[in-house]
């Protein structure tokens, strides 16, 4: 049975839910210990020396997150690389967020993570408690609507992913406090380059909470991370953005995860949906999604930005294929993207995998 049809069954609401497939999104979980995992397509992972912490799992990238009587915790979203491959090599990253932010004390809300050959903990801090990061000053970068001022330091003999060991931290600390918007995290990368701070292979990049000796709570009530082609993060003709679907913030009544042909995202029924924000530099671009019909019978999906319809992707069979709309006139700046049901009538279901925007 077909979730958009539920007006057909309003005396069946028993038969309804058992026929409800086994891809419905999972209900969020909250977990208080160290832990790692993946949910939505992100990796994520709470970590703490002392205290109580609560961290609760929502959809995609988004998370809440709670500490008290803490010497150090770390709550994050992101991705987890096999430290194989440069920034450079992976492609532009970049994440779009909103939160709430109560740090109660001394606390980051910042992008986060590790490279390796050299180690390197690394920090681009949006907002903070009660201390402002400082250390050996190297210098500015203006992005994003701000400016952040970057740091160096060197931890002894601290605990790191390796283990003990002494190691290098980066930071860039915004000058004007936000708890939400684009963080052009290849910009900083390339920035420190610039300026001698040298960068290992990925291991991590992600939204991260970070408390130390306070208490305080977080929510991430939206979080887009964009991974794309060298140079690109959408901003530029001829580079790529790759989302995948499930990394996306879903909408409408039934919208559900899936796990086959491919792990993805279904859309049951008119104005179920699936949306990020993404910053443009330029106003033109293509946009290429693969995905597929539950049958054999043409299944589509709207493409919207800014609210407008840009143009349908059409997915013939179940078998996964890519479609792309071609130079697609759009506004620059933070745009959100939705890819939306609009035409169905009862007799096929639209799988997505990924969107990826040249």
């Amino acid at each position: 049975m077909k979730r958009g049809r539920t007006k057909l069954f309003l005396t069946l609401m028993l038969s309804l839910a058992l026929a409800l497939p086994a891809t419905v999104a999972h209900a969020a979980t909250t977990i208080t210990s160290n832990q790692t995992g993946t949910q939505d397509g992100y990796d994520y992972e709470l970590w703490k020396d002392s205290g109580t912490t609560s961290m609760t799992l929502n959809s995609g990238g988004t998370f809440s997150a709670q500490w008290s009587g803490i010497n150090n915790a770390l709550f994050r979203k992101g991705k987890k690389f096999d430290s194989t491959k440069t920034h450079g090599q992976i492609g532009t990253i970049s994440i779009n967020y909103n939160a709430t932010f109560n740090p109660g004390g001394n606390s980051y809300l910042c992008v986060y993570g590790w490279t390796k050959d050299p180690l390197v903990e690394y920090y681009i801090v949006d907002n903070w408690g009660t201390y402002r990061p400082t250390g050996t000053f190297k210098g500015t970068i203006s992005v994003d609507g701000g400016t952040y001022d970057i740091y160096e330091t060197t931890r002894v003999n601290q605990p790191s992913i390796i283990g003990t060991a002494t190691f290098k931290q980066y930071w860039s600390v915004r000058q004007a406090k936000r708890s939400g918007g684009t963080i052009s995290v290849s910009e900083h990368f390339k920035k420190w380059e610039s300026l001698g701070m040298t960068m290992g292979k990925m291991y991590e990049v992600a939204l991260t909470v970070e408390g130390y000796q306070s208490s305080g709570s977080a929510n991430v009530t939206s979080h887009t991370l964009s991974i794309g082609g060298s140079g690109g993060g959408g901003g530029t003709p001829g580079t790529a953005t790759k989302v995948e679907a499930e990394a996306m913030t879903k909408g409408g009544s039934y919208t559900s995860n899936i796990s086959s042909p491919f792990t993805g995202v279904a859309l049951y029924g008119n104005n179920d949906l699936v949306k990020f924000t993404q910053n443009f530099t330029t106003g033109t671009h293509s946009f290429s999604l693969r995905g597929a019909s539950s049958n054999s019978t043409m299944a589509r999906v709207d493409l919207k930005i800014g609210g407008v319809t840009k143009g349908t992707f059409y997915f013939g069979d179940s078998y996964p294929a890519v479609y792309t709309i071609s130079n697609v006139s759009h506004g620059t700046g933070n745009q959100e993207i939705q890819l939306v049901c609009t035409s169905d009538n009862g007799t096929w279901d639209v799988f997505l995998d990924y969107l990826e925007i040249n």
